[in-house]
């Protein structure tokens, strides 16, 4: 199985398909892979494959490598559109989260004041006052939601932790439409076999309702792209993505989908 693991604390920039040119910050170990989720479509692959023997880097080491590759990249390019948290895991688990954000925002405002900033997350740590704090600052607040069925989270990203997806979503209002939505739709089998197509209207329609009441400023759904450590699972057809789109455009909720 081919997995990505990202170097740290500064890589790319890459091409998103949801963001576009976008430098990436891993705030995790660059050997290996730490979150608290351990999604059986993670494109890092499982957490026990990838045990980290390094240490997470520094709000320091983070600061220094963001601003000589800023200064690189005014220099010799490209542009970033977006500065985006993302790599080896769960940026928020960082101790020095909310310190490294108010880093990442002054250097954006010294060498690139039109990009913005992103973080990828899977809304395990927004019980955090500190979290939240930072998360209000950035841009672009997006948080995992890929179901309001507690037993398919369970099944497809696996917490490492207590999880309770009603608490989540009642952290997910707290941002006041500061948030932006981002959930996986697929089909497939798990691991243990079970049914993973959380397509179907037993799914979506739980699903908008929730986001209906987290009120979000957008909405980002999309399906596998690169291989996935369960191989059994299947991409979600345009067609599929496309009339739940239509559901959240009805509702009056600006959204998109990545195919």
């Amino acid at each position: 199985m081919a997995t990505v693991i990202y170097p740290s604390p500064i890589f790319g920039p890459i091409h998103s398909r949801r963001l576009g040119v976008s430098l990436g910050i891993n705030l995790l170990p660059a050997d290996g892979k730490f979150c608290t989720f351990d999604c059986i479509y993670c494109e890092c692959g499982y957490n026990a494959d990838r045990r980290p023997t390094q240490h997470v880097p520094s709000r320091e080491e983070v600061r220094i490598a963001l601003e000589n590759r800023l200064k690189d990249m005014q220099q010799n390019g490209p542009k970033p559109d977006v500065l985006t948290f993302a790599g080896n895991g769960e940026p928020t688990a960082h101790p020095d989260f909310a310190g490294i954000i108010e880093d990442t925002i002054a250097l954006r405002d010294t060498y690139f004041p039109a990009a913005k900033v992103s973080v990828l997350s899977n809304a395990t740590m927004l019980h955090r006052p500190a979290v939240h704090a930072a998360l209000m600052k950035v841009d672009n607040n997006i948080q995992k939601l890929d179901t309001v069925n507690q037993e398919y989270i369970l099944e497809l990203d696996r917490p490492t932790g207590k999880y309770d997806v009603n608490n989540v979503i009642e952290n997910l209002k707290r941002f006041n439409g500061h948030v932006i939505i981002q959930t996986m739709f697929l089909k497939g089998t798990s691991p243990t076999g079970k049914d993973m197509n959380n397509t179907t209207a037993d799914f979506v329609q739980p699903w908008l309702k929730a986001v209906k009441e987290i009120a979000p400023q957008k909405v980002m759904i999309y399906t596998i792209d690169r291989e996935t450590p369960c191989l059994q699972l299947e991409k979600a057809t345009h067609q599929e993505l496309d009339s739940i789109v239509e559901l959240l455009r009805a509702e009056g909720i600006e959204a998109s989908a990545s195919y």
